[in-house]
Formats: structure tokens, sequence, C-alpha cells
């Protein structure tokens, strides 16, 4: 009897060690023992799933940053590459208003030849000049310089539409509906700040 009782308290105190996350007994003297031949306290068990978890997750957000870094670079050479394919004339790069071969033979045609519309913006900035440093008399002058001026700019659209329509119709058959438009514009424009750059000389016109 004495036998059986001592068991059963044996058992009772068993049962009342405490317990590790795993679920098992806690045995103090074990663990005095194992920590003696490590030298150190042994870790519970989610102190070391934590230690597993922190390097993961700061590996995945250095990843993140070093492919979000990546990505801008990228963007960024993509957005050089199609700005310096646009100025050079590059049919994938070109914005809708300039693509299209009809379109590359106006440009290459009005770059070829000197326009009177390239005085156009000189001529005006010379105006605002001297509308606020001379008399009155010479503004008049001026003025009268100008709209003749304009007025041949006019008459060189009408000469250059009419002589790339004709071009236009012998090389493609038809010509595209705002062409006119576009070569007037480009005409007045001065030759260095046309977009896309010029890629022939003066007076290397397109066949």
């Amino acid at each position: 009897m004495f036998g059986s009782k001592k068991s059963h308290e044996d058992a009772q105190s068993s049962d009342n060690r405490p317990v590790n996350d795993d679920g098992s007994h806690f045995d103090a003297a074990s663990q005095r023992e194992a920590e003696q031949k490590k030298g150190r306290p042994t870790p519970k068990r989610s102190q070391q799933e934590s230690v597993r978890k922190r390097p993961l997750v700061a590996k995945a957000g250095k990843d993140r940053k070093v492919a979000n870094q990546k990505a801008k670079e990228q963007t960024r050479k993509d957005r050089d590459r199609a700005r310096i394919g646009m100025m050079n004339g590059e049919e994938q790069y070109l914005t809708r208003r300039d693509k299209g071969p009809q379109r590359r033979y106006v440009r290459n045609y009005i770059d070829a030849r000197f326009s009177i519309g390239e005085l156009f913006i000189p001529a005006a900035i010379l105006i605002l000049v001297v509308a606020f440093t001379q008399p009155v008399a010479i503004q008049q002058y001026f003025t009268y310089a100008v709209w003749g001026l304009l007025a041949l700019v006019i008459l060189d659209g009408i000469i250059v539409n009419y002589i790339l329509k004709g071009r236009l119709k012998a090389k493609f058959g038809t010509v595209e509906r705002g062409l006119a438009f576009y070569a007037i514009m480009r005409s007045v424009q001065l030759r260095p700040l046309r977009m896309p750059k010029p890629q022939v000389k003066r007076r290397q016109y397109p066949e």
C-alpha cells in the first residue's frame, strides 16, 4: 500500500512539472545539465522560431528594395531611350503626329529647303524689342515689314503645299489628310528647334 501511494505521488509530481511550448514536460535538472555543457541557457522554442524568421523577413525586404531600384533604373533608361529615338526620328518612338512614311517624307523635304517661315520667329522677337525701345514712327515701319513677311510666309506655304502634293501622289499614290498644315508648322520653326531633328542636310531632297 505504501509503495503504491509513493508511486502515485511520484506520478503526480511528475505530471505537475512545467510544460514546454511543444507540450513536453520541463525537466529542470536536464536543462541545467544541457546549459552547463553548452555554456549558455537553452533558448525557448518561441525564441528559436523568432530568430529563424527575422532574417527571412529582412532578406525579403532587402530583395524588394533592390527590385524596386532596378525597376526604376530600367524605367529611366527606357524613357531616355524613347526620347533619343524620338529626336532621331525612329519610327517606333515617334508620336502619332509624326508617324508614317508620308510625314517622314514631308519632314525631309521641309528640312532640305530654306523656308521663308524660318524668319518669322526672329522677326517677331525683333518687333517686340523695337516696340519697347524705338519711337512710334520706326515701330510703324517694322509693323509693315512683319505684315509683308507674313504674306510671304503664306505664299511660301501655298507653293510648298502644291509641290508636296505632287511629290506625294507620285510616290505614294494618295495624300494623307493634314499634311499641308504639318508642313507649314514645321517650316516656320527654326531648324535647330525642330522635333524630330532634321535627318537630311540642306538641298538633300527626298526622292
